[in-house]
């Protein structure tokens, strides 16, 4: 490990913070209110720093926790499947989860905000810019948002999935430079540990390097829907930003601290490519495809080298049901996603014109809306 990579951290000016389940309520055993408050301590002492030598550090906090205390306020030992208990659950806990955060954060002087999303709220353009807005004046303003999934709504179909998605993509929206995800491991190893006793932690990674999929693995906890393979695509989302991820244990003494001060702890997984465009970045985070756009050989070429335009004659097959202005995924031959975008035609129009030049849209709709199915600018390459 070169420590001097790390040494760029305690040049970072804004940090989302990521505290999962298991680390909140001890597995089950209710808010664990002495680590919430030494886990306060730290992020008050960085955003108010004793030091004026050292660079104050603004701090937006995506806790995960709600369901867990709510199951415990509850006494429900097992996750429920029902979707209207889950989301009881989440309802109740939340009242416990902030309240756990007001009361610590006050002891520090600093004032808190609860800050509930869905999907829907980042996948809608305006409602996106809304809450990088909000978002932006309260940390602004010096109070620390504390970020969570809107449970109590939330529906499958516009769920993040789990809370390190969600603090990717809260990374993103506020162009934070460092995304640090406290969890109950050490961090990132080259095999599972808890099966292989060799299992080398990995101390710094290129966030995009392929060989970590197959390390990541999929396990999750009880408590939590995320295991390693969300945190390696959480780490992977925020890059896309120029934002590096640290994933470290929770239960490491002083773990902010020490990560501010450059200290080798945890996995660090460095963003090594330049950051997509506000709005690529905002393309990209969409969680929920409508369809699919299968493409040929060339035109998948094309896309993953030159990030051009995508023309009707290039598609093979339209797969799924969706509106002009929809987001839909390009997958090339083998299955695999390259790129997504905003389509300008329906499924039933892109059906139609699909293999057909651009000159030959008119002739078989009777109009031409775009000259492109998808243009350019509505459009991210993710690989």
């Amino acid at each position: 490990m070169n420590i001097q990579k790390r040494k760029h951290l305690s040049d970072t000016r804004r940090w989302v913070v990521k505290i999962g389940s298991a680390l909140l309520t001890n597995e089950g055993s209710g808010l664990d209110y002495q680590s919430i408050a030494l886990w306060v301590k730290q992020m008050a002492a960085l955003i108010l720093p004793d030091d004026d030598d050292c660079q104050a550090i603004e701090i937006v906090l995506v806790s995960s926790g709600a369901v867990a205390e709510g199951m415990k306020r509850m006494g429900w030992n097992a996750r429920p499947d029902s979707v209207y208990k889950l989301q009881a659950a989440a309802a109740v806990g939340q009242m416990g989860l902030v309240q756990a955060y007001e009361s610590q954060f006050k002891k520090h002087d600093l004032l808190t905000a609860q800050i509930l999303l869905t999907h829907d709220d980042l996948s809608n353009r305006t409602r996106y810019l809304n809450a990088r807005s909000v978002l932006l004046k309260l940390i602004s303003l010096g109070i620390v948002p504390v970020v969570n999934e809107n449970d109590t709504v939330v529906t499958d179909e516009i769920r993040f999935g789990d809370n390190d998605t969600l603090a990717a993509l809260v990374a993103n929206l506020i162009d934070a430079d460092l995304l640090v995800i406290l969890t109950d491991q050490q961090g990132m190893f080259d095999s599972d540990p808890r099966q292989n006793p060799q299992a080398q932690l990995l101390t710094e990674v290129d966030a995009l390097d392929s060989r970590l999929d197959a390390m990541a693995g999929d396990s999750k906890g009880i408590l939590g829907r995320g295991g390693m393979a969300t945190k390696l695509r959480a780490a992977r989302l925020a890059a896309r930003s120029g934002a590096a991820t640290i994933i470290a244990s929770g239960h490491e003494q002083s773990v902010l601290s020490r990560i501010y001060q450059a200290e080798s702890i945890g996995t660090l997984l460095m963003a090594n490519h330049a950051p997509l465009l506000a709005r690529k970045q905002w393309l990209a985070g969409h969680l929920q495809m409508k369809g699919e756009l299968i493409l040929d050989k060339g035109a998948a070429k094309v896309l993953k080298s030159k990030g051009s335009s995508l023309l009707a004659v290039g598609v093979k097959q339209v797969i799924g049901r969706f509106s002009r202005g929809d987001m839909v995924a390009c997958v090339d031959e083998d299955g695999c996603e390259i790129a997504r975008g905003l389509v300008n035609y329906n499924s039933d129009e892109a059906q139609r014109i699909k293999g057909y030049a651009t000159s030959s849209i008119a002739d078989i709709l009777g109009y031409i809306d775009e000259p492109e199915l998808i243009h350019r600018d509505n459009l991210v390459v993710l690989n």
